[in-house]
C-alpha cells in the first residue's frame, strides 16, 4: 500500500515538473510567485512605531533615569535620562505585556503574588506613564556622560535638552569627575575614558568645558552641554602628555586656581601617575593654548601625605585663603591659596591632634595637649593628618577622651551607628550657614561603596557629627561624589552633585549604557526628611 501511494505521488510530481518546464506554464508560475513574494517580504519586514513607556517620580512628575523594566521572559530595558523606554519588541506588539519595575532609591507597590510591576497594553505608537515612589531623599536627574543618554527619546522622536543626546566625544564611559570655574567657564576633567572602537580607551585624563547657567548654560535641572577636547578622529584627547616618571596612567584631582608670578590666573591640579601602582605625585598646570596639562613639579616621595587630591574647595580663615582637600577621605588637608605654596609640598598642612612632628602609632601615639590638659586640634605642618579610623581607635584606647573634641566620628542621625567615609566633597552653603559634606560610605548596609550621606559642620574641617543617608544602591557602587556649587539654587537651598555609577567592587552585572558613567542628583535642603534643625550663627568661609 505504501509503495503504491509513493508511486502515485511520484508520477504526479513528475507530471508537474514536466508541466513547469513547458515555457508558457513556467512563465505563468513565475508570475504567480512574483506576485506572492513581495507580500511575504513586507510581512516579515513590517515596522511598527515604538510604544513609549515613561516612568516618573510620583512626587515631582519628572522622568526617572535608570529604571529597569523586565518582561516575563527576562528581556531587560532601562529608561534613558528622560525616564523613557522605546518598546518595539517583535511578537509583543499589540499584546498585554507585564513589566517588572525596579530602580535603586525608587519603589513600586507589590501585588498579591509579591511582584512589583504592571501589565501594559502595547499598541504601536501608543504610550503610558507609570509612577514610582522615591525612597531616596536625593532625586536622580540624568546621566552626564556616555553613549545613548537620550537614546530612547530620540527613537521616539521626543525633544532632548542637550546638544549631543546620543554620543559626545565618542565617550562610552568616564570615571571620577573634577569640576572648577576657570575663565568664566566650567572646566570638567575625568579619569579613564572608554571608547566605541576598542576596549582600551584614554588613561591620561579627558576634559571638556561648559557655560555657567548664568552665562547661557543649561539649567542644571535639565542638563549640561559638554564641549569635549577632542582629536581629529572625534575621540577625546589625552590631556596629560608623558611625564618623566614614564608611567602609562595619569589622573588629576584637587583642582585649584591661583595667580602665578606674572599675575596670571592658572588652573592647577594635583596629579598621580600609575603603572598600575602609584609612581609619582605632583602639580600640573593647564596650558590654555595647547589645551593640555604641563608638569610644574614632581613631589619627592609617593609615601608622603603632602599632596593634593580628592575634591578641592576654596575657603578663607582669618583673612587667608586656602584650598582644602579630601585626599585622605575627609577634609583634613589644606594649603595656602598661592601659586608658590601649592607647588611646595612643605607648605601643606594637616588637621590633627598629634604632637607636632610625630605620627600615629596606636597606643603609643603622642597627642598634643595644652597646659590645662585640653586636646589641641589644629592645622600643623610636618605632622600627618589623623584619619577617621585613627581617631576612632584613639577614642577606644582612651587617649582621646569622651569630653575631648571629636572631629570625624560621623553617626547615623536615625540609628546612631557609625558611618565610615570613603570619599567626600565639602562646600560652604549659604542657606544652611554651614559647610555641607556629601560623603560616600564604606561597607554600607546595601552596598560596599554605594550609599551616600549628607552632613554639615560649622567649619570645613568639622566637627562632623551626624549624617543622614540620602542615596542607596543595592550591590552597586557610586563613588567619588562631587558637589557643584556653581549650580546651587535659591541661596543654596537646592544643591547638585554627581558621582561615578559603576559595578566595580561588586558582583553585579554592568547596567547597559549607565555603567562606568556619571549620574547627576539634586537635593533640596528644605526637605523635612533630612530632619535638619534651624541654624544659628555662621562659620568661617
Amino acid at each position: 500500500m505504501r509503495i503504491r501511494q509513493w508511486n502515485r505521488a511520484g508520477i504526479w510530481t513528475c507530471m508537474m515538473l514536466m508541466a513547469l518546464m513547458t515555457p508558457g506554464v513556467a512563465t505563468a508560475a513565475q508570475a504567480v510567485e512574483d506576485t506572492i513574494a513581495p507580500d511575504v517580504s513586507v510581512a516579515k519586514k513590517a515596522v511598527h512605531k515604538p510604544f513609549m513607556i515613561k516612568v516618573v517620580d510620583a512626587e515631582t512628575g519628572r522622568g526617572i533615569p535608570l529604571v529597569e523594566l523586565r518582561t516575563t521572559n527576562n528581556i531587560l530595558y532601562y529608561t534613558d535620562s528622560a525616564g523613557v523606554v522605546a518598546f518595539d519588541e517583535p511578537g509583543l506588539m499589540d499584546q498585554n505585556v507585564f513589566f517588572h519595575l525596579s530602580s535603586d532609591g525608587y519603589d513600586y507597590p507589590v501585588d498579591m503574588f509579591g511582584y512589583r510591576g504592571q501589565a501594559v497594553q502595547i499598541t504601536p505608537g501608543g504610550s503610558i506613564t507609570i509612577e514610582m515612589n522615591r525612597t531616596n531623599i536625593a532625586e536622580r536627574l540624568y546621566r552626564m556622560t556616555g553613549q545613548g543618554i537620550y537614546r530612547d527619546s530620540v527613537l521616539l522622536g521626543q525633544h532632548t535638552p542637550i546638544q549631543e543626546p546620543l554620543v559626545n566625544g565618542l565617550v562610552m564611559g568616564q570615571d571620577s569627575v573634577q569640576v572648577i570655574k576657570y575663565q568664566d567657564k566650567l572646566y570638567w576633567f575625568w579619569g579613564d575614558t572608554d571608547r566605541p572602537a576598542y576596549p582600551l580607551g584614554n588613561f591620561r585624563v579627558t576634559g571638556a568645558t561648559s557655560d555657567l547657567p548664568q552665562n547661557g548654560g543649561l539649567d542644571p535641572d535639565i542638563g549640561v552641554n559638554l564641549s569635549y577636547f577632542t582629536k581629529e578622529d572625534g575621540f577625546v584627547k589625552s590631556l596629560v602628555p608623558p611625564l618623566p616618571d614614564g608611567a602609562g596612567i595619569a589622573w588629576v584631582f584637587g583642582l585649584m586656581t591661583a595667580e602665578d608670578q606674572n599675575g596670571q590666573e592658572r588652573l592647577l591640579a594635583g596629579y598621580s601617575t600609575h603603572n598600575p601602582e602609584p609612581t609619582a605625585y605632583g602639580i600640573l598646570a593647564f596650558n590654555d593654548q595647547t589645551k593640555e596639562f604641563e608638569q610644574v613639579v614632581q613631589f619627592p616621595s609617593i609615601e608622603d601625605w603632602r599632596h593634593p587630591g580628592g575634591q578641592a574647595t576654596y575657603y578663607e580663615e582669618n583673612g587667608q585663603g586656602y584650598w582644602l582637600f579630601t585626599e585622605h577621605r575627609v577634609p583634613n588637608l589644606r594649603v595656602a591659596a598661592s601659586y608658590e605654596a601649592i607647588i611646595d609640598y612643605t607648605q601643606y598642612e594637616a588637621f590633627t591632634c598629634l604632637m607636632p612632628g610625630t605620627t600615629y602609632n596606636g597606643a603609643q601615639t603622642s597627642l598634643e595637649r595644652d597646659g590645662n590638659g585640653n586636646l589641641v586640634w589644629g592645622w600643623k605642618k610636618n605632622t600627618p593628618p589623623l584619619s577617621q579610623n585613627q581617631e576612632k581607635e584613639l577614642i577606644q584606647l582612651g587617649l582621646i577622651q569622651a569630653d575631648d573634641p571629636h572631629y570625624y566620628q560621623l553617626t547615623d542621625a536615625d540609628t546612631g551607628e557609625w558611618v565610615e567615609i570613603a570619599s567626600s566633597s565639602i562646600e560652604w552653603n549659604d542657606y544652611r550657614q554651614r559647610y555641607v559634606m556629601i560623603g560616600q560610605q564604606v561597607l554600607g548596609s546595601t552596598s560596599v561603596l554605594g550609599e551616600i550621606w549628607y552632613a554639615e559642620a560649622p567649619t570645613p574641617q568639622g566637627p562632623w557629627v551626624h549624617a543622614k543617608k540620602i542615596i542607596t544602591h543595592d550591590n552597586y557602587t557610586f563613588y567619588n561624589v562631587a558637589q557643584h556649587k556653581y549650580f546651587s539654587k535659591d541661596g543654596g537651598r537646592v544643591i547638585y552633585f554627581e558621582g561615578t555609577y559603576t559595578n566595580t567592587y561588586t558582583d553585579h552585572i554592568p547596567t547597559p549604557r549607565y555603567n562606568y558613567n556619571q549620574v547627576m542628583y539634586k537635593l533640596d535642603l528644605s526637605n523635612p526628611k533630612l530632619g535638619l534643625e534651624p541654624v544659628q550663627g555662621t562659620g568661617s568661609r
